[in-house]
């Protein structure tokens, strides 16, 4: 054991390196038995999760340089996505997230819903979070993937590759990552190579002149003194390792801030009175209720953590984690149930009872926040208002759906369909039709 003192070991085995029919449930039944703090060997890799009011404020403080929350995410997608999608980068998700960026990626947005709507049309029916998974690939993409890649058959093109490469299928779905392994990613290379031949003449068009052409022109030029192949190449590389590492938990969060606010009439009034803020607290209320994140640090060096009744001399190797849906959602504070009125711009105010502050969370605390949650939040808020505005919406289920029981991280993903069915509400019909006969 590469942890000083011993802490209980938990016979627990993760998902990604054995079956496990509820990972969430496993390591909470872990926890019933260990207490706030255990030790887990998996797969030969050691765990060190804690859930005291100390440890979780000691692990939200340790710094990138020794314990790496970027080293614990890449080890976690690698088991989706070849090593070419990271080797070599050289603009990274975070440098597209700075705050004078999320203006322009709002413009962006508004070309997205412009073209979902007109795809919609007046009526019909569709997966909720089919949907929302499209839409973000249409937000990623007019941000980021130059003209035209938002819109029409390339756009159909790339949605169906970049769902291939879907980094988050590695803890939504991580009993399939050894057949990934196995094929040695065949089906992820070969999405991969189209997509990157698709995405050439949009990024050689944006190095010819980076400042008609945004965050793609920006991207381009981090590659200008790489010969024209060899640049296309590491910027398209770039463009996909943003989009796989800043979407698919947006979309997902998305979806259930559309089931939340239709099963609360008096939210989806709110929402489509446009009250200021609101749309974004329940963006915030949403994701904290669907976070299955495995909130997660690799220790690079060795590095002593206080979790209170004790103290851990933790070696370089181990990966020190957390787990939210066990802290964000105590039944015993009501935090079990959707009030988006508890927060306060980006802060959970309904702590009363909590040990720490930083036991509960949508998108992190202090260093390790996400970069993209400013983006994320104004983008989900000005989607699920421009939708419920837009339509009159049904859904086909009567009670929350379910997330995927094997998951553990990110944002939740339905463990089965979530049909709903649509109309154009009066005032936005004739604007839906408008938009699909100008496309």
């Amino acid at each position: 054991m590469r942890i000083r003192p011993t802490p209980p070991v938990a016979d627990l085995a993760l998902p990604w390196d054995a079956p496990v029919d509820d990972a969430v449930a496993a390591v909470a039944a872990a926890r019933a038995e260990h207490g706030d703090t255990f030790a887990a060997v998996s797969g030969g890799d050691t765990y060190l999760f804690c859930f005291s009011p100390t440890g979780v404020d000691s692990f939200y403080a340790l710094p990138e340089d020794v314990a790496s929350k970027g080293v614990a995410d890449y080890l976690m997608l690698r088991r989706k996505l070849p090593d070419e999608v990271f080797d070599g980068r050289r603009t990274l998700p975070g440098d597209l997230f700075r705050k004078d960026d999320v203006a322009t990626s709002l413009a962006a947005l508004d070309l997205a819903l412009d073209a979902e709507v007109a795809a919609l049309g007046d009526a019909g029916s569709v997966d909720l979070f089919a949907l929302t998974r499209r839409l973000g690939h249409r937000m990623g993409l007019a941000s980021w993937g130059g003209p035209g890649s938002a819109v029409g058959p390339t756009f159909d093109a790339l949605a169906a590759d970049l769902d291939l490469l879907d980094g988050a299928a590695s803890f939504v779905h991580p009993d399939t990552m050894r057949a990934v392994a196995e094929s040695g990613y065949a089906e992820e290379r070969a999405a991969l190579e189209r997509v990157l031949d698709r995405l050439g003449p949009a990024v050689d068009a944006a190095a010819a002149d980076p400042g008609a052409h945004g965050l793609l022109g920006r991207i381009a030029t981090a590659w200008a003194d790489e010969p024209p192949g060899a640049a296309r190449r590491g910027a398209a590389l770039d463009v996909v390792l943003v989009h796989v590492a800043s979407m698919s938990n947006l979309n997902a969060a998305l979806g259930w801030v559309l089931v939340d606010v239709l099963a609360h009439p008096e939210a989806l009034d709110r929402v489509r009175s446009a009250e200021e803020g609101y749309a974004a607290r329940c963006a915030l209320e949403s994701t904290r209720l669907a976070q299955r994140s495995i909130m997660a640090r690799h220790v690079l060096q060795p590095l002593t953590l206080d979790t209170g009744p004790t103290s851990y001399e933790v070696e370089r190797g181990v990966t020190i984690a957390t787990l939210l849906p066990l802290t964000n959602l105590d039944p015993a504070l009501g935090h079990d149930t959707w009030d988006p009125d508890r927060w306060d711009r980006h802060r959970f105010t309904d702590t009363a009872g909590l040990g720490s502050p930083r036991l509960v969370t949508a998108f992190g605390h202090g260093r390790h926040t996400c970069p993209a949650q400013p983006f994320s939040l104004a983008a989900m808020s000005a989607a699920a208002t421009r939708l419920l505005t837009s339509y009159d919406v049904e859904p086909g289920w009567s009670a929350r759906p379910r997330p995927v029981p094997a998951q553990i991280g990110g944002v939740a993903r339905a463990d089965g369909p979530c049909e709903v069915r649509y109309r154009a509400r009066p005032s936005s019909a004739a604007t839906s039709r408008a938009g699909a006969v100008s496309r």
